[in-house]
């Protein structure tokens, strides 16, 4: 079905970017970055998915079912996303706030040209009927520019939620946590501009430069565009094993080294992230019981601590193994959305998030990923991440954080704007 053809070459930065510049001539495209990040969980450094064969493109109705007949029929690389608002496709759940991006709730493609990288070596994958195009592909590329800085017009960020409104709306969450309806909500607000122009791939590469995560993405759909620089792993499939990495906890990153091992160790030893973490852990813990073997489900790392440039992360890594009766899909459709966002208990935490919220998620926490031909699979979440409708103009980024009984709306209202800052620092500089 593929012809999978070797490549070596010299420098795997500067061919990434003609790599992504030359793809900006189709109409979808996966582009997937670790940034040589050091992790245990990886196959790749790099992945492009270009130019769809077969795609599918839904609503929530019947989403993961849809999917799932997509994925065993097809039997081949599938690379898109899931948006948080399939919510709604599992549980009784509804999505009524503002969306200004009108991104599709489900997207999944069989890209024509693949492209995976692994240091010098890159293995180039065309579907049969279009092989004959690797050879001059690979010559275009390699003799592209490096990608050329152009500028934007200016945007206004504006704020969904002013200030005085997101500390109300978090001491509306505090009532329902000492009330006892949860033990933890992931409460986010928007930032957006209209009429905003913007060159996607310049704003990518810069998003990516300043944070170089593990999981970086730029997405295009036609109009529609991701630029992310998450450092979240969603959910990994190798064979029969299972592996969740759920990021609760944030600190500062600084300048002053002493200054800087200093946030890092508050955070090791602070109670209030110490404890949001936990808990969505141990809801992790109860999602990936659903499709496992009896007694599979392992906490393997506990309130890891992992820096990247922008901020330091509390990280933990709960693994299971696949019982044999459930598909790939299955895995995903009992653990969506991924509990770090949204709380616990994870049905009532999300109610009342879409009460209290001001604009509907759609990909932001929603997660972006692929399928291998053999059924396995690796997504993200979609945080620290621009949006983008070009047809509209409307451009967006969203944060949030978790609240506790431990919160302070002022607290938490920081972590937010701390979180933006990567966002807001490249589309207005």
């Amino acid at each position: 079905m593929r012809t999978s053809i070797h490549k070596s070459i010299g420098n795997s930065k500067l061919f990434k970017k003609q790599l992504l510049t030359w793809s900006q001539q189709f109409r979808e495209i996966i582009y997937l970055d670790s940034n040589d990040y050091p992790q245990e969980y990886s196959s790749y450094d790099c992945i492009i998915a270009l130019d769809a064969f077969t795609s599918i493109k839904t609503d929530f109705n019947n989403a993961f079912d849809d999917l799932k007949q997509y994925q065993q029929i097809t039997k081949d690389w599938l690379f898109g996303y899931l948006s948080y608002d399939l919510k709604n496709n599992t549980e009784v759940l509804v999505s009524k706030n503002y969306d200004g991006l009108d991104f599709p709730d489900l997207f999944f493609f069989q890209p024509k040209k693949l492209f995976f990288l692994k240091g010098n070596d890159v293995e180039i994958q065309y579907l049969n009927f279009c092989d004959d195009e690797v050879e001059e592909d690979f010559e275009e590329i390699c003799s592209g520019d490096d990608f050329q800085d152009v500028s934007d017009e200016k945007l206004l960020i504006q704020q969904r939620i002013a200030k005085e409104d997101y500390l109300t709306k978090v001491s509306k969450v505090l009532e329902h946590i000492h009330r006892g309806d949860i033990y933890e909500a992931n409460f986010c607000m928007e930032f957006f501009a209209e009429n905003a122009c913007i060159n996607p791939t310049e704003k990518f590469l810069k998003l990516n430069e300043i944070s170089k995560p593990p999981f970086a993405v730029f997405f295009k759909n036609n109009k529609h565009f991701l630029l992310s620089a998450t450092p979240e792993r969603y959910l990994r499939k190798e064979g029969e094993s299972i592996i969740s990495q759920p990021i609760k906890g944030t600190s500062k990153r600084y300048s002053d080294s002493i200054e800087d091992e200093k946030s890092k160790n508050d955070l090791i030893s602070d109670p209030k992230e110490r404890s949001e973490n936990i808990m969505i852990t141990d809801l992790v813990r109860n999602d990936l019981s659903k499709t496992a073997q009896k007694g599979s489900v392992k906490v393997t790392e506990l309130c890891g601590i992992y820096s990247f440039l922008q901020v330091h992360q509390m990280i933990t890594t709960i693994t299971s193994k696949l019982d044999a009766q459930y598909a790939a899909v299955d895995v995903i459709k009992t653990t969506f959305p991924m509990g770090s966002m949204t709380g616990a208990p994870k049905i009532e935490a999300m109610k009342i998030i879409e009460e209290l919220e001001e604009t509907k998620r759609g990909l932001y926490s929603g997660a972006v990923g692929y399928f291998t031909p053999n059924g396995d699979f690796d997504f993200n979440v979609v945080i620290r991440s621009i949006l983008y409708n070009q047809e509209k103009k409307y451009v967006s980024f969203s944060v949030g954080s978790a609240i506790t009984s431990q919160s302070v709306p002022e607290k938490e209202y920081e972590e937010c704007l701390l979180k933006a800052k990567a966002m807001r620092e490249v589309l207005v500089g």
